[in-house]
């Protein structure tokens, strides 16, 4: 079974090799294999989950080199159940954005750029939730780093092109703090292996100890999109083409949450800076849904509640008892697949009406019930309605504050209440303005240029009211040339009637929300078991050491 761990990662990989060896040929092929490659992970991942929730941790030194000098791979309970939720999201964005290809008529972009760095991005994602040390877990960033500025890139138009050099100096400021944390661990440690390390820490100077922790939390809070350390993301993401936004926005800044939970219980138990990640917890509350409640443009909105709700991850991390570790588990894991899907339906809305921008909107619930229920679901599930998933991690979460009873801990379970009413709130006007008032005057005949690529540039002499603007800025245009943003940024012609790819795979993914909730007390004690193993690291520590 320990053979199966690294597969997750080299599957991709692999075929990633393969594909660029076909190159923008066999069109049919190419996607048949990236939908099997990401089943076969899927498939793989429900195995490592169940074999390490029924055996315990499973680990494998490549090269049958033993720590500190091999590469170990493990897969736990919190690795497992981290696979197989990302497996499904990003299997569900693969098929929503062969819809997407597939109704742009655009064959080159998806195939020949996106899928190639979106199964980089996914072998990315899986290295990190497997790395058995601190160097694996860097290049894991570095694989999602390099996948991630082509994704956001993709087309080379320059609204694209300036919110992807953004997230690339910041994503660059933090791996050169990564890379010094690693070697100071090495210096003070002689080694990076998670397992060693949990045992030698407690040996380093206390001074020292508290500076590598400090060191690691900042990178992972630049990567978990923490406030203050947020502020690169509204405008970073919503600028991609749809099935990027979506699978960065729910996936990636989870792994920096992960990387958080995992340093903070094995490496740093009974940390000193629990205080310090409680205000960062309340502040990411804070700012994120204030900023959610005065943005107009919906990807806006979600990108601002994606801040607010990192915050109750942030809140279960930093209380680190059993009850707030698997509170935490539980919303990663519906935020991955709730805060996926809204975008998802972000895209659809875009595809239908040519804008995101919800004074444009209206009249949605009659003219498309269907995607009204599509995100209806999830955004009631992001407020915590009972009995949703949202409200099991976040009555998870509120208990364990309640239980632990301090005055930072009151705090947090008044302003997880505080957010979550305004998230109700923020819903709420998203459906009043996009879905529920009627279409305002001039919605049927006019839509909105989002983004172009010939357009990026326009000429100095053009009249200033012919010049299109840039995504979300809305410049009217006449009825039957209304147009989005393709793949590679090209203007494309929106249509009432969605491509049913994009309609099934966004079906899924609430359906695969809602699941959570039928699923609820296996998946409550199965991240209570994840939690007591966790916080025991016995149980890790053995698994890699072979005690």
């Amino acid at each position: 079974m320990n053979a199966l761990v690294p597969l997750p990662v080299l599957l991709p990989l692999c075929v990633t090799g393969l594909k660029l060896a076909i190159g923008p040929r066999l069109h049919r092929f190419q996607r048949f294999i990236s939908l099997a490659v990401l089943g076969a992970v899927l498939v793989l991942s429900v195995v490592l989950m169940v074999a390490a929730d029924r055996h315990g941790p499973l680990s494998v030194h490549l090269g049958d080199f033993a720590p500190p000098v091999g590469i170990t791979l493990v897969a736990d309970r919190l690795a497992g159940l981290m696979l197989t939720v990302s497996s499904a999201v990003t299997l569900l964005v693969l098929v929503y954005s062969l819809g997407q290809g597939m109704a742009d008529r655009d064959d080159q972009a998806p195939v020949g750029v996106f899928h190639p760095a979106y199964l980089i991005l996914v072998a990315g994602v899986s290295c990190t939730f497997l790395a058995g040390d601190l160097v694996n877990l860097y290049v894991g960033f570095e694989i999602m780093l390099v996948a991630s500025f082509v994704l956001l890139t993709i087309g080379g138009t320059a609204t694209r092109i300036r919110a992807g050099s953004t997230y690339v100096i910041i994503s660059l400021f933090s791996s050169v703090l990564f890379l010094v944390a690693i070697a100071m661990t090495y210096a003070v440690a002689g080694t990076v292996n998670f397992a060693q390390l949990a045992e030698r820490l407690q040996e380093v100077p206390l001074g020292v100890r508290t500076l590598l922790e400090a060191m690691l939390l900042t990178v992972f809070a630049i990567k978990a999109a923490v406030f203050p350390l947020a502020a690169w993301l509204p405008d970073s993401y919503p600028t991609a083409p749809a099935p990027v936004t979506a699978v960065f926005a729910g996936l990636l800044t989870k792994v920096g949450v992960y990387s958080m939970l995992r340093t903070q219980t094995l490496l740093f138990p009974g940390h000193r800076l629990g205080d310090l990640l409680m205000l960062a917890a309340l502040a990411s509350m804070a700012v994120g849904i204030l900023g959610a409640v005065a943005q107009t443009d919906l990807k806006r909105v979600l990108s601002f509640t994606l801040i607010s709700h990192i915050g109750y991850m942030v809140f279960g991390i930093a209380l680190a008892g059993r009850g707030s570790i698997a509170g935490a588990i539980v919303y990663v894991a519906h935020h991955i697949t709730v805060q996926t899907t809204l975008f998802l339906v972000a895209g659809l809305v875009e595809r239908r009406d040519g804008t995101t921008e919800l004074t444009r909107l209206g009249g949605l619930a009659k003219a498309a019930p269907l995607l009204a229920v599509l995100f209806l679901v999830p955004a009631l599930n992001l407020a915590g309605i009972p009995p949703l998933s949202g409200f099991i991690g976040k009555l998870g979460l509120m208990r364990a504050g309640v239980a632990d009873g301090g005055g930072w801990a009151w705090a947090l379970v008044a302003g997880s209440a505080a957010t979550s009413l305004l998230t109700l709130y923020v819903m709420a006007k998203v459906w009043n303005l996009a879905f529920w008032r009627d279409a305002p005057p001039g919605a049927e005949e006019e839509g909105v240029v989002l983004e172009s690529a010939e357009d990026d540039e326009p000429d100095d002499e053009a009249d200033d009211e012919e010049r299109p603007t840039g995504s979300g800025s809305g410049l009217p245009v006449p009825a039957g040339a209304v147009v989005a943003a393709g793949f590679l940024g090209q203007s494309i012609t929106t249509s009432k009637r969605l491509p049913w790819p994009m309609q099934a795979a966004t079906g899924a993914a609430v359906a695969l929300g809602l699941s959570y909730t039928v699923l609820g007390g296996p998946l409550t004690t199965f991240t209570q078991a994840a939690a007591t193993e966790l916080l025991a690291r016995t149980p890790y520590i053995e698994a890699v050491l072979g005690r």
